[in-house]
């Protein structure tokens, strides 16, 4: 299983940018999907994921009511869509993807198999 990011890039404070995450190889469309991101000089740290394929989201309480993570099974491809964007999101984000998690473990990057290889999205103030 391979996972690309992309859609990244350099945006004002305010404005709104969607990420891409494509998937190729053995996937399935059952499976956890999420992203994380990882600021400069900061741990990697949970941003939102959608439980296997039941439309449950779960979110970081700081992107909550600002991004939305959504999926397209026929695309095999899953988003973020990022509204409202603070200097402080900015980050390198990271696509996952887990094929067997619980509910409880949706924030714990130990627990997802496959992992893009990040975009890094800049938000000036």
């Amino acid at each position: 299983v391979q996972l690309q990011a992309s859609g990244g890039g350099l945006v004002q404070a305010g404005d709104s940018l969607r990420l891409s995450c494509a998937a190729s190889g053995r996937t399935e469309t059952s499976w956890t999907v999420g992203w994380f991101r990882r600021a400069p000089g900061k741990e990697r740290e949970f941003v939102a994921a959608e439980f296997r394929n039941y439309g449950r989201t779960f979110y970081a309480d700081s992107v909550k009511g600002r991004f939305t993570i959504s999926r397209d099974n026929a695309k095999k491809t899953f988003y973020l869509q990022m509204n409202s964007l603070k200097p402080e999101d900015t980050a390198v984000y990271f696509c996952a993807s887990a094929s067997r998690i619980i509910y409880s473990q949706l924030t714990n990057c130990d627990q997802y198999d496959y992992w893009g290889q990040g975009t890094l999205v800049t938000v000036s103030s």
